[in-house]
């Protein structure tokens, strides 16, 4: 690329972090209690909120990790976003309402709050708990995605990857820190328009220089071996049901259990909000799923194996090498705000876990609310940086990271969810249990040779899953105890 257009591409991506820290700017000049900082204060529109819970959880992963992963596995590899996909609606269809609703029966504005107030005999271990384990897999959730920002800025300018991360990083900390969830949501609502335009532009360039060249879709993933031209990957037997369950695993994380996202169901205000934002959310998860589908399959066919040191770089290799600049920064832009949009997020994760959860709710240390705002502005900060940190340390690839993360919060409060919203049974001992369970078998499992065999993550959701069944069987919350809870409630 000549001068001219590596300028064309640099000037987009600087206009584009100008626009996101702007708007972190703009509300942070805002007056901003703890309900708007933390929760929005009933402010936001149910198709932002969409816009921002679908950029949220299409993070470093989407564009790099599952993009690659596709390019490398061929066909196979649409069974990580059929799972995906499914999770995605179910918790639309099915989990939204109810966290619109329970929010308000309980004014709660973070998980681990409702969790607590849910059990009261058990409220404060069961606060710290959460909160300390999602704010600690937070952090690495974190990481991965400002390790996605150096590395991507890398690949399409040659800019060292320990400077763009840390620039990055800074930008995300900024914004995040002076306008909480306000300002998230707004920054994940324009990043959210450039993902979708990322994965309807780039595969059809694409097919366009496939056919222009005539190559041949199927030879080439023949080619390629190791199954990438079988749906099923070529295997068969105990084999296939490990990869299908591997890959389908992605599913249990959406059901609740990931904090970021269950905060965007919390803040809908009516059901007429709730309504359009489910309809924004299918048809935006639909194009941008088939789009990185198509890119990693066509990437295949355009660059055999070998042709790109990292396979996770594929998206932004074709984007530098298909289009023109002026086009190329938008797309770039659209890589860094699914990064971004996810790692903000996890900021406010982490923010609330610690300034609400523990210090404010758990500590019982009374503050007023614009000082628990600066309070929380300042775990912004702090955890961006420990998150950095991580990531400038750690040479794991993002798959690695998110994955693993994915299995320590998502899969194990998933489970929790659905445990206290479809069994009335569910006790506080039982979902403590459940928490400490996923926490252990999330990293045991890691770490142990079975995780070749069966991912974490489906393993971690099973296992919670029955350890709280079985915990609220054994100890079961006291009948007059459970009425009592309900009661107050109302």
């Amino acid at each position: 690329m000549n001068v001219t257009g590596s300028f064309v591409i640099y000037a987009e991506i600087v206009i584009y972090l100008l626009a996101m820290l702007g708007i972190g700017v703009y509300f942070s000049r805002k007056k901003l209690d703890q309900h708007d900082y933390f929760l929005g204060g009933n402010k936001l529109p149910g198709w932002a909120l969409a816009f921002s819970e679908r950029a949220t959880g299409e993070s470093a992963y989407m564009f790099l990790g599952a993009v690659g992963f596709i390019y490398v596995t061929g066909l196979s590899g649409i069974w990580i976003l059929s799972g995906m996909f499914l999770g995605v609606v179910f918790s639309w269809l099915f989990l939204a309402r109810k966290f619109m609703n329970e929010r308000k029966k309980y004014n709660v504005f973070t998980l681990p709050d409702y969790l607590a107030v849910k059990f009261p005999n058990h409220s404060n271990i069961i606060r710290v708990l959460s909160a300390l384990i999602m704010g600690a897999f937070s952090v690495f959730y974190i990481a991965g995605q400002f390790s996605g920002t150096g590395k991507t800025l890398y690949s399409i300018s040659g800019v060292d990857i320990t400077i763009g991360t840390i620039v990055i990083a800074l930008i995300i900390i900024a914004y995040s820190c002076m306008g909480g969830f306000m300002s998230v949501v707004w920054t994940d609502t324009v990043q959210s328009f450039l993902m979708v335009l990322t994965f309807i532009i780039v595969p059809i360039v694409a097919f366009i220089h496939i056919q222009h060249h005539d190559l041949s879709i199927s030879h080439a993933l023949t080619e390629m071996g190791n199954g990438a031209n079988n749906w099923f990957g070529g295997l068969t037997g105990l084999a296939l049901g490990a990869m299908l369950m591997t890959n389908f695993s992605w599913f249990f994380g959406w059901l609740g259990g990931q904090p970021q996202l269950s905060s965007r169901f919390m803040a809908l205000t009516n059901e007429k909000e709730l309504r359009t934002a489910k309809w924004v959310a299918f048809i935006w998860t639909l194009i941008v799923y088939v789009g990185a589908f198509l890119v990693g399959i066509f990437g295949s066919v355009l660059y055999k194996q070998g042709t790109i040191d990292d396979a996770e770089m594929i998206l932004p290799y074709m984007v530098s090498d298909l289009l023109p600049p002026w086009v190329a920064g938008i797309i770039i832009s659209s890589i860094l705000a699914a990064i971004m949009s996810t790692a903000s997020s996890q900021l406010l994760v982490v923010t609330t876990s610690v300034s609400e959860d523990i210090i404010h709710k758990s500590m019982g240390i009374k503050m007023k609310s614009s000082t628990l705002v600066n309070l929380s502005r300042l775990v912004v900060i702090i955890a961006g940086i420990l998150g950095l940190i991580i990531s400038l340390w750690s040479d794991s690839i993002i798959y690695g990271v998110v994955s693993f993360a994915w299995a320590g919060i998502g899969n194990t409060f998933s489970a929790v969810i659905l445990l206290i919203f479809f069994w009335k049974k569910t006790s506080g001992i039982g979902v403590i249990a459940t928490i400490i369970t996923g926490f252990l078998s999330a990293i045991l499992w890691s770490i142990s040779p079975l995780e070749a065999i069966v991912s974490a993550k489906f393993s971690t959701f099973f296992i919670c899953l029955l350890v709280g069944i079985i915990a609220s069987l054994i100890y079961p919350d006291r009948k007059s105890v459970a009425v009592q809870i309900e009661q107050s409630a109302v």
